[in-house]
């Protein structure tokens, strides 16, 4: 393979507008030269490739910026013709967007790589892996796109489909917004408003990868608002490694956004905006004004502040740059200041020098706010991170305060108070039980209902019916207030089913990805979370048993579900496989109601037998 170096350096002055596809020739590539035996038998290497008749597997790990990127990447993909699927076997190179926060997540990533080589498959890395350990040795023999340089994904697809190696690490400016999209959802658009951040925890080893604050202008993310909600979005989430600290580095702050985005939401409700993770230090001179905002109909009333510790020694060895008493002032204050407001929090269980005390400080805050959503984690040392270098607390002894911190936490019942409920809520996912539809309320509180797909991307009201400590279920009330338009119901099977998941994780998976705010919260690691207890939630269903008629119905919608097209995932999807097993849950739901039919036939046999028997005494 041949070694192509920064392509961007190769091109600089070249003077082509971000997110456009530069000519080939402008791009310095060492041409593939054959081997003597191959020039002997007066054979080419390899067939001449068509630019944009490929097939392209993109994985992503890590944070919903992560996933945002992802989606630019194979939008551009996308329009340029490449054909996206999501069986890596069908690719002809594969993607992947990779995750720095924990060594688990860059395990799984480097096991990837080791699959994709052995199956001998062309292969580009991007991410916040190869951008903050540039030289790392899984990375050897393969492509590399940083992570400012997404809007350059067709020339390195290009160029690595040829054989060659392509590096692209440093930029000047930020990637636009305007680049083709293939969103995993179609209702949910994951807005960057910056990148980077202005914080150094010691522990953080994303800030490596991503920088130092870089945000984007008001101007700009008002247009892509108005751009998203004209395409039918529903939910905007604002993402960034930390969305306090938004304009600090442009001479403007998060209130003056926020004021002008909710100023482009429809007044009728029908799209609502998600204030991404904060940490504490860059909105206490601005808590009056975020109140407000998150007192806004079209704004959820929740927020994402990690604290990570109870303990202020702690705090200080983490370079948090707030204490304990600052975090108090920010959550008191919101949720003295907005109705129904919902936290969440992020710690880190045994970081370097905690002792029993700082722990259980930590433990008595979280005892004390019981906090709906707490991501907890174990401290994993980064690489080249001060915190590394820390004298380390025992891991029997960190796994023993998670376990202590997390049994604590289950302990809460944060929902009870909403049985007997009615609620607004805004439908946007599909549970991956193929049953229920997950909505969220004003606070963001996860609901999960029955109902058509028909549903998806409107509102409606609820009655809440039961609550479970990870989820409550609900009744709908009334018809969609919002109802789908035509655009909506065209495409209603394009929309990707999604996990049930808690809003902290989506949160971890957006936000805390790779960030000095909450490097540790990232769900890209299959592990299991304190704060996702999704099997756990469908098990506890309705506290006391399901109806058979709502069983019943619950199957049927289930099957409807079935009967639908897979997901598309692209502009240009790669054509499906028809298997065998498309109804195959279908056939199972209607062989169970057969045993139960027949079981009942058999027991009214039973007692007429046993009845004549009785009576012939």
């Amino acid at each position: 393979m041949d070694f192509v170096g920064d392509i961007e350096d190769a091109v600089a002055g070249l003077g082509a507008p971000p997110g456009l596809r530069l000519p080939i020739n402008a791009v310095a590539v060492k041409p593939k030269r054959s081997s003597r035996a191959d020039r002997v038998r007066g054979q080419p290497l390899s067939t001449p490739l068509v630019p944009g008749t490929q097939t392209i597997y993109v994985k992503t790990f890590g944070c919903s910026h992560n996933q945002s990127d992802s989606e630019y990447m194979a939008g551009q993909l996308s329009a340029f013709g490449y054909s996206l699927t999501d069986e890596p076997d069908e690719a002809d190179l594969w993607l992947i967007n990779t995750c720095t926060v924990k060594s688990p997540s860059q395990s799984a990533m480097t096991t990837l790589i080791s699959k994709c080589k052995s199956a001998k498959k062309p292969l580009v890395v991007a991410g916040c892996v190869p951008q903050g350990s540039k030289d790392l040795k899984e990375l050897e023999g393969v492509s590399v796109i940083g992570v400012q340089q997404i809007d350059r994904v067709v020339e390195v697809v290009e160029e690595t489909l040829k054989g060659h190696e392509v590096r692209l690490y440093s930029r000047r400016t930020l990637p636009s917004l305007d680049l083709p999209k293939v969103r995993k959802n179609k209702f949910i658009e994951i807005l960057p408003i910056n990148v980077g951040c202005l914080g150094a925890c010691t522990y953080c080893k994303t800030k490596h990868a991503r920088g130092h604050l870089g945000s984007y202008t008001i101007d700009s993310l008002v247009d892509r608002v108005r751009t998203v909600v004209s395409e039918g979005v529903k939910e905007i989430w604002l993402s960034s490694e930390d969305t306090g600290a938004y304009g600090r580095d442009i001479g403007t702050n998060l209130p003056n956004l926020l004021n002008a985005l909710i100023k482009e939401l429809p007044s009728d409700r029908s799209t609502m905006l998600r204030i991404g993770m904060t940490n504490p230090p860059f909105i206490l001179e601005h808590l009056k004004e975020i109140a407000d905002v998150l007192n806004h109909p079209c704004v959820y009333s929740f927020l994402h502040v990690p604290v990570q510790s109870g303990s202020d020694p702690v705090l200080t060895a983490m370079n948090r740059e707030y204490t304990v008493k600052d975090f108090r002032k920010v959550v008191d204050t919101l949720m003295e200041l907005v109705p129904g407001m919902q936290i969440a929090t992020d710690i880190i269980c045994g970081f370097p020098g905690e002792t029993e005390e700082d722990f259980a400080q930590t433990v008595s805050l979280i005892k004390e706010y019981q906090f709906p959503q707490v991501h907890i984690s174990q401290f994993y040392p980064r690489p080249g991170t001060p915190a590394a270098r820390m004298k380390k607390v025992p891991s029997i002894e960190v796994k023993k305060r998670s376990r202590e911190l997390t049994t604590v936490f289950e302990s809460f019942s944060p929902y009870l108070e909403m049985k007997g409920c009615k609620e607004k809520i805004w439908v946007t996912e599909i549970a991956t039980d193929g049953i229920h539809l997950v909505g969220h309320t004003k606070g963001y509180i996860q609901v999960l209902v029955i109902a058509p797909e028909s549903m998806l991307g409107t509102s409606t009201d609820v009655k809440i019916t039961s609550v479970g400590r990870w989820s409550v279920f609900g009744e709908i009330l009334d018809e969609p207030s919002l109802q789908p338009n035509k655009e909506t119901t065209r495409n209603i099977s394009k929309i990707n089913t999604v996990k049930v998941s808690s809003p902290i994780d989506e949160l971890c998976n957006e936000d805390a990805s790779c960030c000095t705010n909450t490097c540790t919260s990232c769900a890209c690691l299959n592990e299991k979370n304190s704060s996702v207890k999704t099997k756990e939630a469908l098990d506890d269903r309705y506290e006391g048993g399901v109806k058979f008629a709502h069983t019943i119905q619950s199957l049927f919608f289930r099957r409807k579900r079935l009967d639908k097209s897979s997901v598309e995932k692209s502009a240009k999807p790669v054509a499906e496989k028809t298997g065998h097993n498309k109804h195959k849950l279908a056939y199972l739901d209607w062989f169970l109601f057969g045993i139960i039919f027949l079981g009942s036939v058999i027991i009214v046999a039973v007692l007429i037998e046993f009845s004549s028997v009785l009576f012939s005494f």
